[in-house]
């Protein structure tokens, strides 16, 4: 048991999914995980842990933002031993063509967060996704004809800018889309040695204004779980275009 999380010891799977919101992970736990149980509830950011095929997989809320994800990605890696991290969250694209539902891979996470001010004086820390997992998610969205993108996002710690026009710029740099904790996820990843992917949908355009409503983005993201999910294979299938 940790501060924030109440599970006993080996409750807790090696791969855990983690969207922000935590009724969505009670909605992945109930739609896709067989056998699945409820290990925590302290502040109501509800963990379950069932398995996916056969395979055993959890499922923990983390609340929005770097600060508050990064609370309970510290304590599943260093109290309950969590080898893989794969945030499922939603975002806000930056670009014409990335569009409403389309399901985005971050590849790196650019960030407006001042989390790694201390870590890194005067130095900029570029924070990057595992590649055996963006392999595995990117190949059984191609072979199960899931349309993706994949790139360099924006982990904001703004959620209403003073600004409206200030995403042009990122855009301009070639930055898909915006959300609140990737670049942590990261960083805390490779401080320990562990791997991380975020896989997000997109739930807003910046560029047309349009959003998705509440619900669906709480329990209507079903091609993004699927793709987070299939990275529970133990070896990644490579396309022949990705080999090399």
């Amino acid at each position: 048991m940790s501060v924030h999380i109440e599970a006993e010891k080996g409750q807790i799977a090696e791969t855990v999914l983690l969207p922000g919101d935590p009724l969505r992970a009670k909605w992945i736990a109930e739609s896709f995980l067989e056998n699945a149980e409820c290990y925590n509830k302290v502040r109501g950011m509800y963990g379950y842990t069932g398995t996916y095929k056969g395979q055993k997989v959890s499922v923990q809320g983390t609340g929005m933002g770097i600060p508050s994800a990064l609370i309970y990605i510290h304590e599943l890696i260093n109290d309950y031993g969590v080898k893989n991290l794969i945030r499922v969250g939603s975002a806000g694209s930056y670009r014409p063509e990335v569009e409403l539902r389309d399901v985005v891979l971050a590849m790196a996470a650019s960030s407006t967060s001042g989390i790694n001010n201390s870590r890194f004086f005067q130095a900029n820390y570029a924070p990057t996704a595992n590649f055996e997992l963006f392999m595995k998610a990117s190949n059984y969205a191609r072979e199960n004809n899931i349309p993706i993108k994949a790139g360099n996002v924006l982990s904001s710690d703004e959620f209403y800018e003073d600004d409206p026009q200030a995403y042009k710029k990122w855009a301009e740099f070639g930055v898909l889309c915006v959300e609140m904790e990737t670049a942590g996820l990261y960083t805390i990843a490779a401080k320990y040695n562990v791997n991380a992917l975020s896989i997000l949908t997109v739930s807003d355009s910046l560029v047309t204004g349009d959003h998705l409503p509440a619900e669906e983005r709480e329990t209507g993201f079903t091609n993004m779980v699927e793709v987070a999910l299939s990275t529970l294979s133990t070896e990644p299938k490579l396309s022949q275009k990705a080999r090399i």
